[in-house]
């Protein structure tokens, strides 16, 4: 793509947290920048009184900077641009392309009501476009209140998405919207309008569900003399019930996944892959291969669906190629929040910890899954899971258990090779297979019935934390068969 520099923008409403639609949008536009050595902007369009919340704005930046979705420029916010459009609505007026509009919302009302029995279209009747000079001065003199709406021409539109083709619609089926206040204040789709001009914003892309408001756009660009820049409509993201995901349904926010253990580059991926594809197999792409192929022409059209089965095992990959170490930086804090250590016990035993991570990472699709699969390596006192424990700590293990212990006391070097092998020697001696001394020690020492291999867990714990545990389970055993005794 030559010519001008590329300018892209996101423009979120803080009505809301930042949902996955907005990011996916976000990161398209992000990616479209990068790629082409272009300028992502973050405009806020708080315009909306009655809908946006101040203390949203900056929850929605975060989420942003957390998926790695930096800005060149901005945020820009609409509130404190309002003086910039009103020169824009006087030019529509004065040009005749605009006109004011004093129809009482209890008018347009009854005309929309009138429209639909006779099974019209409900659209406005331009009761207002033919007024005199003198009628409008008189109502102006009144101070009677109006909008000022836009002249929509006679024919058709067409335009070339870059995702969907070209794309006509008849004028007559867009009514005269209303484009700003009396006092000039600008309604959404005029002061989106300026702010892309002014903005130098060269291509808009986003949801699907703005193919409408496109039109209405380009007429206000071409009824003020203005080159539109280029539309793009990226695909709505659906839920499993294929409801749009929003934040009127109730759908997660981005910071939501964070806190549920997402890592921000497999979701920034997986995103990605929703609608858009490398017209390849692969999946797993670093953000660095991502804008070297992004390529508008690989977005499909069709609405995906959101499937979180499909994003935590993408999680999955991202976690067992992210080296312990920042894994370890990351389970720190987690495991202190828990309550299952504290820091300054952390800060002396980092290489402990770096061990538990190696040891669950594969079994973790979750970030958080460290934290519900690690509380045994802090601590013994644990409860036993229920079910497992009525059938492995239960009276006929107890010669294992206590074998186990008898053999593990007797060990200098606390090896994986040198427990595997007293295990093994106690099974032969015993004459009983592996699994059946294997499967209680494992709920003894960790109060869990699966995880990472047991003489791993072992070794890891030391001798002495073994020894205690094991005798622990014993006693649990004993105390359980005097209570059903007696």
């Amino acid at each position: 793509m030559s010519g001008s520099e590329i300018r892209v923008r996101i423009a979120p409403s803080p009505s809301g947290y930042l949902h996955v639609g907005t990011a996916r949008t976000a990161i398209f536009n992000w990616l479209f920048a990068r790629h082409y050595g272009g300028k992502f902007i973050v405009r806020i369009e708080d315009t909306d009184e009655t809908r946006s919340d101040a203390r949203l704005v900056q929850p929605i930046l975060d989420a942003l900077k957390w998926l790695g979705v930096d800005w060149d420029e901005g945020p820009y916010f609409q509130s404190e641009r309002m003086a910039r459009y009103k020169p824009y609505v006087a030019r529509l007026l004065e040009s005749g392309n605009a006109y004011r509009c004093f129809c009482t919302p209890s008018e347009l009302e009854a005309e929309r009501e009138k429209a639909m029995k006779e099974k019209r279209p409900p659209r406005y009747n331009r009761n207002c476009l033919h007024l005199s000079q003198e009628e409008i001065d008189r109502k102006l003199s009144q101070n009677a209140p109006f909008g000022v709406r836009l002249k929509i021409p006679d024919g058709a539109t067409t335009y070339d998405d870059l995702i969907l083709g070209p794309i006509t619609r008849d004028n007559n089926e867009i009514e005269d919207l209303v484009i700003a206040r009396g006092d000039g204040t600008p309604l959404y789709n005029m002061a989106v309008v300026v702010d892309d001009h002014e903005m130098g914003i060269t291509h808009v892309i986003r949801g699907n569900d703005h193919v409408s408001n496109t039109f209405k756009q380009i007429h206000i660009y071409r009824a003020l003399g203005i080159e539109p820049p280029k539309f793009g409509h990226v695909p709505l993201i659906l839920r499993p019930d294929r409801k749009k995901v929003s934040k009127r349904l109730g759908d997660k926010d981005v910071a939501e996944y964070g806190h549920e253990g997402i890592l921000p580059e497999a979701l920034f991926n997986f995103l990605c892959l929703l609608g858009w594809s490398p017209k390849d197999d692969r999946e797993f792409l670093r953000r660095e291969e991502l804008i070297r192929i992004f390529a508008l022409e690989n977005v499909n059209p069709a609405n995906p669906i959101f499937n979180e089965e499909k994003l935590l095992a993408l999680n999955k990959e991202y976690i067992k190629d992210t080296p312990d170490y920042k894994l370890a930086e990351m389970v720190a804090p987690m495991v202190v929040a828990a309550g299952y250590t504290t820091k300054y016990w952390l800060e002396t035993r980092w290489l402990y910890l770096l061990k538990i991570v190696g040891l669950l990472k594969e079994r973790s699709r979750r970030m958080t899954d460290f934290v519900s699969l690690s509380e045994y390596f802090f601590h013994g006192e644990f409860s036993y899971e229920p079910e497992a424990a009525d059938k492995q700590l239960i009276v006929a293990n107890l010669p294992y258990l206590k074998g186990l212990m008898t053999r593990f006391e007797g060990i200098s070097d606390f090896s994986k090779e040198n427990l595997e092998a007293a295990l093994n020697g106690l099974a032969e001696e015993m004459k009983v297979k592996k699994g059946q001394i294997i499967h209680p020690a494992r709920l003894a020492i960790s109060g869990i019935s699966v995880g990472p291999g047991l003489y791993d867990i072992l070794e890891t714990l030391g001798k002495a934390e073994v020894i205690m545990r094991l005798e622990r389970s014993i006693k649990y055993v004993e105390k359980k068969e005097g209570r059903n005794n007696g």
